[in-house]
């Protein structure tokens, strides 16, 4: 693997753009305005690659139903963007943090200070996903809105070499991390308001597919009951509270009722939600539930 010539003018995420060429004579009101309609193209950019994300859900639930791992990978905003969306996983649904991982060229450090030329590294893409025991069963999801950051592309190389499922999510067309991915994501979202400044609107799209990415594979393994956040775990007051509305809204019953079910359950929503809509004791709903895979719907309907 040889380091990658460098030409930006051929990416869509460095070209100017005009409607923003004399943003510095602008008042701060009009500055604004040009920032929000810019922003404003971002959503419908990534409307265009539901399909993409919907193909790359599917494989990514499925290789958490049989014990695999969501890994991403980036540099800079890209790394701390999937970083982020790792981090909020656990708490949200209840999963171990190993099942969503993020890794950054440059390690720890690297999420709040550029490390120099970690970006550039081939040997390190490969060195990280060693670190954590990367196999044919994980998926990994090269982050890059360039497209062609080295650390990302021996990254994913390293993981095709593996025979695991590859993804991309760049916002420049044909990108070198697009052509090796087995699932391509490329919300086109044109040049930034400040030219090359892709932790605006280029982050913004990617923030969302991410979001997208996570949130439908956590849906699609029964960590969402309806609309309802069912495996979120009380590591706070907010959070206790919100346990209780949870499975006030699940079952129409009222807030005793929901303190009573959860007290009796560890304070497991969704057991606290199938013993409050079935009747069933404490361990009879944990077991429903295991027997069911974690989905309630199904848990339910095994008492009927």
């Amino acid at each position: 693997m040889t380091p990658m010539k460098i030409d930006l003018s051929k990416m869509v995420t460095e070209s100017r753009n005009q409607a923003s060429e004399d943003i510095d004579r602008l008042s701060t009101v009009d500055m604004l305005r040009v920032i929000n309609d810019e922003d404003k193209k971002v959503a419908l950019a990534v409307e265009k690659e539901i399909n993409a994300i919907a193909e790359a859900v599917d494989v990514i639930s499925q290789a958490f139903i049989h014990g695999g791992r969501l890994i991403y990978c980036g540099a800079g905003t890209s790394g701390r963007l999937g970083i982020l969306d790792a981090s909020e996983c656990p708490p949200t649904y209840g999963t171990p943090p190993e099942q969503v991982i993020g890794l950054i060229a440059g390690g720890h450090q690297a999420i709040f200070k550029a490390v120099e030329n970690a970006e550039d590294s081939l040997e390190l893409g490969i060195q990280d996903l060693k670190m954590i025991g990367f196999s044919e069963r994980d998926v990994l999801v090269g982050i890059a809105a360039s497209g062609r950051t080295p650390y990302v592309i021996s990254a994913m190389e390293y993981a095709k070499s593996l025979g695991a499922k590859v993804m991309s999510v760049s916002c420049n067309p044909q990108s070198p991390i697009a052509q090796l991915a087995d699932i391509a994501i490329t919300p086109i979202v044109g040049s930034e308001v400040i030219t090359g400044s892709s932790r605006m609107k280029a982050g913004t799209a990617q923030k969302l597919v991410l979001n997208m990415l996570t949130t439908g594979s956590m849906i699609k393994i029964g960590k969402v009951y309806g609309n309802l956040m069912v495996d979120v775990e009380a590591t706070n007051a907010k959070l206790v509270e919100r346990q209780k509305n949870i499975v006030m809204q699940a079952t129409e019953c009222s807030r005793e009722e929901a303190e009573n079910a959860l007290s009796q359950c560890q304070r497991h929503c969704k057991t606290a939600i199938v013993m409050v809509l079935t009747g069933m004791s404490a361990e009879q709903a944990k077991q429903a539930l295991q027997s069911s895979k974690g989905f309630i719907r199904e848990a339910i309907a095994s008492n009927n």
